[in-house]
């Protein structure tokens, strides 16, 4: 295991296994309600599931507490591998890190040295590079957190009022990047690309998007891109545009997050607008600062912000995001004051440096991030390196010391009410969670107390939005909602408030799902033209008539 993880410097992200059947898999992780269906799913997805703390598994197959990735076998060499080997396989990618998958065979070799001792080969070339799809079931529903193998491109139906828009694509984003394709009430969204800071991604991303055309025989008459100039997916779809002659249709990344999962539970364009909690990690917002956990007053063609986290600085910028102690230092400062923080918890930090930083405002933009804020918890439990060697790697360990552990007493936030905008201030919550560490409450209580306190922070906030406006339906999105626990409260506090929740299921809710709310946005507000000049025409024409 550990020679796999050098050979692949993948040093701590949780690599998949294989098993034959069923039983095979019960044998190793316990099957909650709808596990069972996940696994032989036709597309024979890698299910995250939780591991028997007795099995056999090895503790480095997932260094990092959380779920494992498991699988059913899906083909007769698989059945025939596990028969000889008589245990569950390791599988993973055969590629080097942030690179593309090897699918051809002259490129296994010489791509492949030194990480592979063997070449299993076969005379029926692969046609498409594709990934295992990955799944988790939550409140009873698979939900799909990366499309691959067997979902794509199985088309999705948006609601019936998108009938007769014409073509669109979509490009997404730059994390777990993916394009869709629409037409009509049909909408492709491709399988997981990768991250587009590879250029080898960014390679295999522009050959998918041509290989998607030119099998559906799409031809879009416009782009939708994300408003950020910087992501190389805009600048991507930007090239495309101008090369063509389209024009860019600009979708807010926090608006395309709740459009798609509008789009997926069929909220129709004339059904009014929604309110929506989106949580993620970063997207630019229309204000042109960072934002990251939003309450949004949303229809298909505008929305409208109504509600935030207060937002902190980011010393260093990208840096933070990879290092959780910098977003920790930020939110403890701001909560109770720089000589009230505890010094041992950045011992040997340069923590002089970041805060002089924040001070003059040089690198340290304000963010509203609910992943960020993640991860600040799980580095003042411990439960975060100094630098994180995969996204979410934080936020995995958090949830997994959460799950199933009562909140006897759920960290509070300040909610003030600004008028058009409510602000969500966690000050309190990390006073609370200082007092649990000095009083040496338990982590996982620590855990289950910050998620019970920002599920009711967000699903309150979003109640108080949903009342001042009249309205009876919540959206969830952003990639922060895969996390199951709080997913699960949100949902929970929201529906006995009386509301109806619409949760992405086959979209992912991360950036993966981005490019189908950029689409479902795109073409409403080309039908919304196309509609309007109908009307426009139609009153010319009645005039015409009267005289």
């Amino acid at each position: 295991m550990s020679e796999l993880r050098r050979r692949k410097h993948r040093p701590s992200k949780p690599l998949a296994i294989m098993v034959a059947d069923l039983d095979a898999a019960a044998a190793l992780c316990p099957l909650a309600p709808g596990d069972a269906a996940a696994l032989g799913d036709p597309a024979a997805p890698i299910v995250l599931l939780e591991r028997r703390q007795d099995g056999p598994l090895a503790a480095g197959l997932a260094p990092v507490p959380g779920r494992i990735g498991l699988m059913l076998a899906y083909t007769p060499l698989h059945h025939l591998l596990l028969n000889r080997v008589g245990r569950p396989l390791v599988m993973t990618s055969a590629n080097r890190a942030n690179a593309p998958q090897v699918f051809r065979d002259d490129e296994a070799a010489p791509i492949l040295a030194g990480i592979v001792d063997g070449i299993l080969g076969h005379d029926r070339p692969i046609a498409r590079r594709l990934e295992d799809g990955v799944v988790r079931v939550v409140g009873g529903r698979a939900r799909v957190m990366r499309r691959g193998r067997g979902q794509a491109p199985r088309p999705f139906d948006l609601p019936e009022d998108f009938a007769g828009a014409p073509p669109v694509l979509a490009i997404g984003g730059d994390l777990k990047s993916a394009a869709c394709l629409t037409h009509g009430r049909k909408a492709l969204l491709t399988h997981h690309l990768g991250e587009l800071d590879a250029p080898a991604v960014e390679d295999e991303f522009a050959d998918a998007i041509a290989d998607y055309e030119s099998v559906f025989s799409h031809v879009p008459v416009a782009v939708a891109l994300d408003l950020h100039p910087d992501y190389r997916a805009t600048r991507f779809g930007t090239r495309y545009a101008e090369a063509r002659g389209l024009p860019v249709v600009g979708v807010q990344h926090h608006h395309a997050h709740i459009a798609a999962a509008m789009a997926e539970n069929g909220w129709r364009r004339d059904a009014g607008p929604v309110v929506g909690i989106a949580l993620d990690g970063l997207g630019l917002g229309a204000d042109g600062t960072a934002w990251g956990a939003e309450i949004l007053l949303c229809d298909y063609l505008t929305f409208r912000r109504r509600g935030r986290l207060r937002p902190i600085p980011l010393a260093g910028g990208d840096s933070a995001s990879r290092e959780p102690w910098r977003v920790l230092l930020a939110h403890l400062d701001a909560a109770v004051g720089a000589n009230a923080v505890p010094q041992e918890l950045f011992a040997g930090k340069p923590i002089a440096t970041l805060r002089a930083m924040i001070a003059r405002q040089v690198n340290a933009p304000l963010a509203s991030s609910a992943g960020r804020l993640f991860d600040a918890m799980a580095a003042l439990l411990g439960l975060a390196p100094d630098r994180l060697s995969f996204e979410g790697e934080a936020a995995m360990a958090l949830e997994a010391h959460a799950e199933g552990r009562e909140a006897p007493a759920p960290y509070p936030f300040a909610m003030t009410d600004n008028g058009d905008l409510l602000d969500l201030d966690p000050a309190p919550l990390w006073r609370a969670a200082l007092a649990d560490r000095a009083a040496k409450v338990g982590i996982e209580t620590c855990a289950a107390n910050f998620h019970a306190g920002v599920a009711i922070a967000f699903a309150d906030a979003a109640a108080h939005v949903a009342r001042a406006e009249g309205l009876h339906h919540v959206a969830l999105s952003g990639g922060v909602f895969q996390n199951g626990v709080l997913l699960e409260a949100v949902t929970a506090r929201l529906a006995s408030a009386g509301y109806t929740v619409m949760a992405p299921a086959d979209v992912p809710a991360n950036d993966g799902g981005l490019a189908f709310g950029q689409a479902a946005v795109a073409a409403a507000r080309i039908l919304a033209d196309i509609e309007s000049a109908h009307v426009e025409t139609g009153h010319a024409l009645s005039a015409s008539a009267g005289k």
